[in-house]
């Protein structure tokens, strides 16, 4: 059992509440100066640190109580991974989406199979590289968020970055740095830009490839991607008046593959399926219905422009490009019958006081630093 955090707990090991030791204390010191000196620089998007890869001759625990720092790879990745949410706190839910996400870079998902060592080419400096960027929208950094603050869900991002390490290793041993990111920006095209642009992988010339190319992966849940696809986030598409004729100087968004300009939609969207793919983690809920539901929505997405197939509203007809839905993919959440998790119920079982349930929440080192720093109790 723990007793600093230069002991963290091992999988399935119980955390307990020891005292707040040298090495935990200096990297809640680091997150609270990294996120002081974001607000300071006026920054739109900024990587604070790297959780890398464990060296084979480095224990587990000297990897965790290593001070966080900024780990740039030598060379541009070909792939960059995101997973971009509040954390508050990062859950089991997150663990899957993004050890899955590391996963299907390296093999084919339906062939998967545990306890194998793939060839996924991760970590620093080698060509073709996967890396994981977690990413924390602070745009409201002037109001006290709660019930976490900001500096206290960076410290939970840093031992779900370890946790990430943890279950790749276990599940196929192969690990992926891990880098922490901060951003002010609300919407995901900007986000996304900002990404490509951030000089952090910037750092040299990609071999073997087009000068600068690195595709993203965000990965959303389908509440999310319901959001992305939203036109009123991007401003209204002009459409006639029954019986009135088209002032062929604002287009509506069946005219738009055969005249300029762009809707508002796809003038913000249009950068971002260019550089990146989103992969859809399907929320099979009352909220948002079955697996069966959730897919139809994305085939109506595709279909729905077609007169003779039927179905919803399609892409084009919203204002957006048919095209994009190529640039989706949906995977499942969980197997069927388990337990639904979500950072609510985590926050409640630490508030209850409940670890049995937090567990079940929250992945073993995330849990340790939500005890260690008494968070969600009130």
């Amino acid at each position: 059992m723990p007793s600093s955090f230069d002991e963290p707990p091992e999988a399935g090991c119980s955390p307990m509440h020891p005292q707040l030791s040298s090495s935990a204390r200096a990297v809640t010191t680091f997150f609270s100066q990294a996120l002081a000196s974001f607000k300071t620089a006026s920054s739109k998007l900024e990587v604070i640190c790297t959780a890398p890869r464990r060296p084979a001759n480095t224990s587990q625990n000297d990897a965790l109580s290593a001070i966080p720092k900024p780990l740039p790879p030598r060379a541009r990745p070909s792939t960059l991974i995101i997973l971009d949410s509040s954390f508050n706190p990062p859950t089991r839910a997150h663990l899957r989406m993004a050890t899955s996400a590391v996963l299907s870079q390296a093999r084919p998902q339906e062939t998967a199979q545990p306890k194998e060592e793939y060839a996924i080419e991760v970590g620093n400096g080698m060509f073709g590289a996967a890396r994981l960027l977690l990413l924390l929208s602070v745009n409201n950094a002037d109001k006290a968020p709660k019930p976490a603050l900001f500096h206290q869900r960076l410290v939970l991002m840093w031992a779900f970055a370890q946790d990430v390490q943890a279950s790749l290793q276990q599940q196929c041993n192969t690990e992926i740095d891990v880098d922490i990111g901060l951003s002010t920006l609300p919407f995901f095209h900007e986000k996304s830009e900002a990404v490509d642009q951030v000089g952090f992988y910037h750092q040299g010339p990609q071999e073997g490839s087009q000068e600068g190319m690195m595709e993203q992966v965000i990965l959303v849940g389908y509440d999310t991607l319901i959001r992305v696809l939203d036109p009123k986030y991007y401003g209204p598409v002009a459409t006639p008046e029954s019986g009135e004729p088209l002032d062929k100087n604002i287009l509506t968004a069946a005219e738009n593959d055969k005249h300029e300009p762009k809707t508002p939609m796809q003038k913000a969207l249009e950068p971002l399926f260019q550089k990146a793919r989103l992969r859809v983690t399907m929320r099979t809920d009352d909220e948002w219905g079955g697996k069966e539901e959730q897919l139809k929505y994305l085939q109506d997405l595709i279909r729905g422009d077609d007169d003779d197939e039927g179905g919803g509203p399609g892409l084009g007809r919203i204002g957006g490009s048919r095209e994009w839905a190529e640039r989706i993919e949906m995977v499942g959440e969980r197997e069927v019958g388990s337990e639904v998790v979500s950072s609510t119920y985590a926050r409640d079982a630490a508030k209850e006081g409940n670890k049995e349930r937090l567990e079940k929440m929250v992945s073993d080192r995330v849990g340790w630093w939500v005890e260690e720093q008494g968070l969600y109790r009130e």
